[in-house]
């Protein structure tokens, strides 16, 4: 997904975790005291306009190593939430890694209809991508 993004040098770390770890993140990092499904912290600074306006947003990075960020995961949010995505499990944890990295890269569904738009057909492209099957 990474060589698909043209970000093939960028390292990535996933942690996976259970609705506790994940409520105890997303109040200490966001202020919620609930948990969610998927949280990234970038460790890169975007230049405004994010990802999708400055070439991939991290340019200047793409022909050596570097650190895109942390993507933790809720497998039980993913267990839940697979039946009503109607998908597989698998197929959850994927979109779930997918819009944590899109986050990374600088997407963001809650910045407007259109920003949210984008960002659900770059998930679904992302998808069919590395699933290996195209999703209705």
């Amino acid at each position: 997904m990474l060589r698909n993004l043209r970000l093939e040098n960028a390292e990535l770390s996933i942690l996976l975790v259970n609705d506790s770890l994940m409520k105890e993140l997303n109040h200490k990092f966001r202020g919620l005291d609930k948990t969610t499904d998927v949280l990234s912290f970038p460790q890169q600074e975007l230049s405004t306009g994010s990802y999708q306006s400055t070439t991939h947003g991290l340019s200047a990075k793409k022909s050596e190593d570097f650190v895109l960020g942390d993507i933790v995961i809720n497998l039980q949010a993913a267990k839940r939430q697979s039946p009503e995505h109607q998908m597989s499990f698998t197929d959850e944890m994927r979109w779930l890694l997918i819009h944590g990295i899109l986050h990374l890269i600088g997407y963001d569904h809650e910045k407007s209809k259109y920003a949210e738009g984008k960002m659900r057909q770059k998930e679904k492209e992302l998808l069919e991508y590395i699933s290996g099957k195209e999703m209705n």
